[in-house]
């Protein structure tokens, strides 16, 4: 999801942005169509630069069996998709047929829909359904945010030593840093307290970067 951040300056934004693997022509359809159909949701969609990210992570991990929390129209997803490792899988979860059948369109026609398998319904449900086998490579969670404590508690369990979670939109603009945040932002308040909890936890190397709205990576010790 992305999201404006008061901290960067958008001529620098640009610039990364414009000095990163750019969008191929199916990639900027999606990204057309996505802003045409659900103006007032395209934010949710990751931006090229950050498509380009995880993608490059999917490949230095010779990922083989991921999984996407919040798949909206899938973005994000087919940059995973096509970095798998042969004979990868992704399975994606998501609640609206709207949004993910634009996604399976564009699936199909980069030739990826054989590695994802799409599953509609709460992610909380879909993840306790998953056997408890550690053998996930690579997470990437942006889907509601007062549930990502959850959805990492499920996932982590799940991840091979060495795999890697991937959460989208902790700095939330900034305001998880804001001392006066509104005590209404729900979604803020989440997101301060799963950084305060993943810091913490022993189990894993976290960093957050600051790309777009906050990325962290969590990467399961041994």
């Amino acid at each position: 999801m992305t999201v404006n951040q008061p901290w960067l300056d958008p001529t620098v934004e640009a610039y990364a942005a414009a000095h990163s693997t750019p969008p191929d022509d199916l990639q900027r359809r999606l990204i057309a169509e996505t802003a045409e159909r659900f103006e007032a949701r395209s934010g949710m969609q990751v931006s090229s630069d950050e498509g380009a990210l995880l993608g490059l992570f999917t490949r230095l991990l010779g990922a083989r069996r991921a999984i996407e929390l919040g798949t909206f129209t899938g973005y994000s997803a087919l940059c995973i998709a096509r970095a798998l490792a042969p004979g990868g899988r992704l399975l994606c979860c998501d609640v609206s047929e709207e949004w993910t059948s634009v996604a399976r369109k564009y699936w199909a026609e980069a030739g990826v829909d054989d590695k994802i398998e799409l599953r509609l319904g709460p992610a909380a449900d879909t993840l306790r359904s998953l056997p408890a086998t550690a053998d996930l490579d690579l997470a990437f969670i942006d889907a509601d945010k007062p549930n990502y404590a959850l959805y990492y508690e499920e996932l982590l369990p799940r991840m091979r030593p060495g795999g890697l979670i991937l959460a989208d939109n902790t700095l939330w603009s900034g305001r998880v840093a804001d001392p006066d945040r509104d005590p209404a932002d729900e979604n803020g308040a989440a997101m301060a307290a799963f950084n305060d909890a993943l810091v913490a936890d022993a189990r894993v190397d976290v960093v957050v970067l600051t790309i777009r709205d906050g990325l962290t990576l969590a990467r399961k010790r041994a």
